[in-house]
């Protein structure tokens, strides 16, 4: 048997078109891993290669994410019109499983894993069905090593992308991780991570940071004793490594040496917002404004580079929230800024209430992509928050303020320099994506 696994991409979204880099990508190369041996598995990457439409399979399976469903759903027309059997998967899959089965033969919902054997299985006894949904969650002890052979590691930025933990206890109401992955934190055995890290072969000399590992960890210090053990452990193999953490890792010394000390150079923090009342609304119960600086000072003293994350469209935000929000982010000195337009995916509690309150202004799941808006906001227009979000963007990756955030920084400044110029030419296409 001989199935392809697609990961589909846009360009008429930002997430198609803007990043000045390729990122590896995990959801796949795992399900080929949970292949059995006797099945040919062929994968592609749109931002990299081509799909040949012309070739046989016996089954198709695609990855879709909100914004790239309308590629995905071209995809899997062009491959059911020569009778090959489509199956769709992931977020959006497992939040409108209904609206995916008008372009598929079956939809898996939830973790592929779980049910990808017995769905192949179904393939080849010609008995697909129309829904594949796990009674629970993956057992991560039972998660096996992703295939990276089928990367195509020329083509995308020079950095290994690991998991260690699933699920989330918190259940932000803008987010759809608690949904898909579950309310519950998860964590795969952390020898099973150092065994992975083993395989890893050394970077080329296209990129000056050697061993650079990004764990896709939601909430990479979610159990504390998992995450000790896990910094630990990884110390003797000289990583340089990113992840992302929730700001109150700042109230645990220990941790942040052991951070410190594995070769961590910057953890991704959700601030999210400027305002404690949006926090208490979207239930980011972590976060307090107030002590938002201190604990930047804190985790800066241990070397470590912040890349803060904001929000913008609350209904509580207004024209000022773009101005506060950088006079924050240069204030802090923090070494990078990821910023979003609010954006209520399929399966969120967002969604859920915009939809009921009649505010989503379309289905065009092409414009989901944090960067348009899909909604009516409460306390601006439409424009207002575009514009606004794309002038904070500008600023944000200004020389200036590139230079005022970096110029004292103690991270690796060899990664955070070039990490900032990345993300001006991103900002750039960004900006002129959206004319």
């Amino acid at each position: 048997m001989k199935i392809l696994l697609v990961l589909p991409v846009s360009r008429k979204n930002v997430l198609g078109k803007s990043f000045a880099f390729n990122l590896p990508f995990l959801g796949l190369i795992t399900l080929a891993s949970h292949t059995p041996e006797d099945v040919e598995v062929m994968l592609i990457d749109e931002r990299v290669d081509k799909i040949d439409f012309n070739e046989k399979y016996d089954l198709v399976g695609i990855t879709v994410m909100t914004p790239l469903a309308p590629r995905a759903y071209q995809i899997a027309h062009k491959f059911r019109e020569k009778g090959i059997k489509v199956v769709l998967g992931g977020m959006h899959a497992s939040a409108l499983p209904e609206e995916v089965l008008e372009h598929a033969d079956s939809v898996v919902i939830g973790e592929g894993e779980k049910v990808w054997s017995t769905l192949l299985e179904d393939v080849k006894n010609k008995r697909l069905q129309k829904r594949y949904q796990a009674d629970n969650f993956m057992d991560l002890a039972e998660l096996l090593a992703p295939k990276r052979e089928f990367l195509n590691k020329e083509k995308c930025a020079p950095v290994e992308f690991v998991e260690t933990t699933r699920g989330c206890p918190f259940g932000c109401h803008f987010c759809s991780v608690t949904h898909f992955f579950g309310g519950r934190y998860r964590t795969r055995p952390v020898d099973d991570v150092i065994e992975e890290i083993k395989t890893f072969k050394p970077t080329k000399k296209r990129f000056s940071i050697k061993n650079v590992v990004f764990f896709v960890d939601d909430n990479i210090i979610g159990r504390r004793d998992h995450a000790k053990e896990l910094f630990k452990k990884i110390k003797p193999y000289g990583l340089n490594w990113l992840g992302q953490a929730s700001i109150n890792i700042a109230k645990d010394e220990e941790m942040l040496k052991l951070v410190a000390d594995s070769g961590c150079m910057g953890l991704l923090i959700g601030f999210e917002s400027l305002s404690d009342d949006v926090l208490k609304n979207v239930a980011k119960k972590a976060n307090k404004v107030s002590d938002y600086m201190e604990a930047v000072k804190k985790i800066h003293s241990y070397g470590l580079g912040i890349m803060g994350s904001f929000v913008f469209g609350f209904d509580a935000d207004d024209t000022n929230i773009f101005s506060k929000c950088i006079d924050f982010v240069e204030e802090a000195k923090l070494e990078g800024v990821y910023l979003g337009i609010l954006t209520p995916y399929p399966g969120t509690r967002f969604y859920d209430q915009y939809k009921r309150e009649g505010r989503l202004l379309h289905s065009n799941w092409e414009l989901y992509d944090t960067s348009n808006v899909v909604f009516k906001p409460n306390k601006m227009t439409e424009k207002e928050l575009k514009e606004g979000y794309l002038w904070a963007y500008k600023r944000a990756y200004s020389l200036k303020s590139m230079f005022k955030r970096l110029k004292h920084t103690t991270a690796l400044k060899s990664f955070v320099w070039p990490m900032n110029v990345g993300f001006n030419l991103t900002v750039r296409k960004i900006a002129k994506a959206l004319k």
